[in-house]
Parts: C-alpha cells; structure tokens; sequence
C-alpha cells in the first residue's frame, strides 16, 4: 500500500458506517478494555478489516476500533493496541492516532497498566501521566517522514512538544480522583520494549532516573498525537510495585486482573475529559 493510501482508505471505511466528529479518541490498554462496555456502540471495526492496521496478540486486547456515544458525546476508541514487542515499528503502532485525527478527535486520551516503581504507590492505584522517559529504543518518525506510510497534513506544521500531556486535563483527573475518593497521583511513565517484566537492576535503575511506573507502550502514541496538536492525557493502572531487594513473580493474568480494579476510576476521568470538551466545543 502507497504512503498515505491507508489513512485515505481507513477515513472512508469508518465514514460510510459512522459520521459524528469524536470529541476524543482513546486508546485502552491491558486489562482496561471493559470501559467499552460504558460507550452506546454505533460501529465496530475489527484490526483485520481497517486498511493499515494489523491484529494484535497481547493478553488482554481484543483489537478493534469502536465508535459510539459516552454519555451522549461520541468518542472513537481503540480496544487493545500495537506493541513493539509484537513485532511493529513505530509507524504501525501510531496509525490510530492518524485515524483520530483525521477522523476529527482534538485530544487523546490513552491508558496502560503498569509496574510501580516508587514506594508510595500501591497495586490498585492510579498515576495520572505528568511526563515520561522514553527507553524503547525505536525511531518514532513524525508526520510526512520514515518507513510507515505516515503523512503530513496540508496546511499544518506540528512541532515536538517538550511537555506532550495537557495539564488542564491532568488537573481534571486528580479533581476527579480527589472527589471519587479514588487514589491517584501524577508522575513519571517509563516505557521500554519488553514482553519481559523488569529485572531487579532495571526497576533501581528506573527509579534513579526519576521514574514511578514502567510499561511497555504508550510513549510512540503520545509522541505522535503532541505532534498533531493534540491534547493528551496519560492514565496508567498500576499492578504491581516492585521491591528490588524482594521480588515476587509478577504474571499477566494478575496484571490484567488489578488492572481491572482501576476501571471505575478511569471510567470517570474519562467522562469528565469528554463532557468538558463537549461544552468546549458548544460554547465555541
């Protein structure tokens, strides 16, 4: 397929079933994807049917793309995700974002489950993304550039941002946690590759470079949507918090399991992030 092609391609598949202009896309990540079950579906497109896109095979996500209506306001939302691990380059994993783009989405709102780093933290918590360090060790091309049939949009110059995450909306999420009794905090996301979970010389290693939670995805994501002038807010539930000195096996089923947990939490946020830009754009 041409550069470019897959987007154009992409656009008119999901046009001819679903026409609203999203509010926000988000993409949900491991253990997270029963927030789907709160959206009104309207349309649902599997990985294997989009032009682009690719199946996933991580525990946890069922790779599809769901349009509909949370809350009344619609929302394009992506169940499960691309991993490097599985095997993609920076361009595939991304091209969701293109797709909220082009399909009008101004802010994105993505999630992950993570590994706790800082002691103050607690499996079942939730830390709001202020920042993040990037240890994937992947090119991520911007827009217009690299090997993944991205494009640059006419018209439109994107810039890196030093700061990707929003902080009106990371404002709104610690308001919602605050009043939702629910325990949060804002921190550092330190991504790597993986599929393996972290020996006991990494988490030292992640904590002295100021990290609070690792994971493995959601950095090449951030990175494009900051690109394209998106808004961003980062949500990572935290399954696990290591202890360098006594490491206990962690599993998938138990990462997906805790991840769980934190929905209720995330299910607000997100609410609250959709329905202020629902008011944005009335008021506009």
């Amino acid at each position: 397929m041409a550069d470019g092609q897959w987007i154009d391609e992409a656009v008119a598949l999901v046009r001819r079933r679903w026409t609203p202009s999203p509010r926000v896309g988000i993409i949900l990540g491991t253990g997270l994807g029963e927030l789907v079950e709160e959206l009104d579906i309207e349309a649902v497109f599997e990985f294997c049917d989009l032009p682009g896109f690719t199946s996933t095979t991580a525990l946890g996500h069922r790779g599809r793309l769901v349009c509909g209506r949370l809350d009344g306001q619609p929302v394009v939302v992506l169940d499960g995700r691309l991993h490097r691990y599985e095997g993609h380059d920076a361009g595939q994993i991304t091209r969701p974002v293109h797709l909220f783009h082009r399909l009008g989405a101004g802010g994105l709102i993505v999630s992950n489950a993570s590994g706790g780093v800082n002691p103050q933290l607690l499996p079942g918590d939730l830390l709001v993304m202020d920042s993040h360090i990037n240890l994937m060790f992947m090119r991520i091309e911007h827009p217009g550039q690299g090997a993944g049939g991205e494009l640059a949009l006419p018209g439109r110059q994107g810039r890196w941002r030093a700061s990707p995450y929003h902080q009106p909306w990371i404002d709104t999420a610690m308001a919602v946690a605050a009043a939702g009794k629910f325990r949060a905090m804002t921190g550092t996301y330190v991504a790597m590759t993986g599929p393996n979970y972290e020996t006991r010389a990494e988490y030292r290693m992640v904590r002295r470079i100021g990290g609070d939670v690792v994971g493995m995805s959601t950095v090449p994501e951030v990175t494009v949507a900051s690109y394209l002038g998106m808004k961003v807010l980062g949500l990572s539930a935290v399954t696990n918090v290591s202890d360098p000195d006594h490491l206990q096996e962690a599993s998938a089923d138990k990462v997906v399991e805790v991840a769980r947990s934190v929905q209720p939490a995330m299910r607000a946020i997100v609410a609250a992030i959709v329905a202020g830009e629902g008011q944005l754009d009335s008021s506009q």
